[in-house]
């Protein structure tokens, strides 16, 4: 059995812990006199909301009728305008790429949102025509700007790259602490170097083109209301670019095939269109609690204008609710959905209060929303 030291020693010989010193407490004293009222607790700091501050869009200068394209295909010249809505689309230059195009809208929305490069934290691109695989686009273009204190990325969301890069900047500008607070959303493609230009189902709708938001603060009760976010990866063969990955990597056979075109199943796409669009109209409604009359504006992706523009009532909305921007530039992939609102705030305005839904849907399949209750401050020059 084990004994603690201590135990073995006579009493007088163990130590003995030495009586601690007590202080005699000081007399309490009343205070006297009138005393200052407590002062009341600081109201909480309003909720930061975040909105589009300015708009910009840039394309080509080179146009190329849909009669022209038409001819070329071997079709009557009204064959393609008569059956999409589309009457032209722009051509990059042989020495312009995704990022060239891209910095042009990037100064035109920082230019209607007063602001400069170097207000930017953030610059989020999305697009399917990259300058190349890596890196970034969005990185060549914050060399372009000179918007050396921007974190850049691309998103991959094809025709839904712009909602995509919208969700990103909102999340990152509700988690920064000292950082800008603008980011930059980008939405850029270069259809034309990805066209297999004897293919008429793809050929007649695609044209090339950029659109840029800042997103920055706003005062309640104004900002984004509510913004989701979906995809179907099960459709990813619907409409696709399929040579040029790690899958499909080049080779002198995926040259041979056009597998670096796009390859489009033009029956499921406009099944999935015709779908979408209605339920991502019914979703933000129910997201703002509002109905489909409250709503100023819906700006949707725009494949197709004719067939966009047809599902108005389906919709349950009014014609002019409808912003079709697509018939004078095509297919614009992720630029589709801010040129068109670009197209509307510098033709029509949009009032502060005036309630916006974005509504965008492509390849993937992806889809997504948001419903902006428009700022002051954000009206471009008409």
């Amino acid at each position: 059995m084990n004994q603690r030291p201590d135990a073995r020693r006579p009493r007088s010989e163990r130590p003995v812990t030495p009586p601690q010193p007590s202080y005699p407490r000081p007399p309490r004293t009343e205070p006297t006199g009138p005393q200052p009222a407590a002062a009341p607790p600081a109201p909480p700091a309003p909720a930061q909301r975040w909105a589009i501050r300015g708009t910009g869009a840039f394309l080509p200068e080179r146009r190329v009728p849909s009669s022209e394209l038409s001819e070329s295909l071997g079709l009557p010249a009204d064959w393609i305008e008569e059956r999409t809505g589309i009457r032209t689309r722009h051509v990059a230059g042989d020495a312009q790429a995704a990022s060239d195009l891209a910095a042009v809208a990037a100064r035109r929305a920082l230019e209607a949102a007063g602001l400069r490069p170097a207000d930017l934290g953030l610059i989020v691109l999305g697009t399917s025509t990259p300058d190349e695989l890596g890196p970034s686009t969005a990185c060549r273009v914050q060399a372009l700007l000179g918007a050396t204190g921007a974190a850049a990325f691309d998103v991959a969301a094809a025709c839904s790259g712009f909602v995509y890069g919208l969700q990103a900047a909102v999340g990152w500008l509700a988690t920064q602490r000292g950082a800008a607070p603008y980011a930059l959303v980008i939405g850029v493609e270069v259809y034309s170097r990805f066209l297999n230009h004897r293919d008429r189902a793809t050929a007649a709708l695609f044209g090339d083109g950029a659109a840029a938001a800042v997103v920055g603060p706003v005062p309640a009760p104004y900002g984004v209301l509510s913004l989701t976010l979906g995809s179907d990866g099960t459709r990813a063969g619907d409409v696709l670019i399929p040579a040029g990955g790690s899958r499909l990597p080049a080779t002198p056979d995926t040259l041979a095939t056009a597998g670096h075109t796009i390859h489009m199943d033009g029956r499921a796409v406009r099944e999935f269109i015709t779908a979408t669009l209605p339920r991502l109209v019914d979703e933000g409604c129910q997201a703002g609690g509002v109905k489909p009359a409250d709503l100023a504006l819906v700006v949707p992706h725009q494949p197709n204008p004719k067939l966009v523009a047809a599902l108005a009532d389906r919709c349950g909305l009014d014609p002019d609710q409808l912003v079709i921007a697509g018939s004078d530039v095509g297919n614009i992939g992720a630029a589709s959905l801010p040129y068109a609102l670009d197209r509307a705030v510098r033709t029509r305005g949009i009032a502060p209060g005036e309630l916006v839904l974005l509504a965008g849907f492509g390849a993937g399949m992806t889809w997504g929303h948001a419903l902006i209750s428009w700022p002051p401050g954000s009206e471009a020059p008409r």
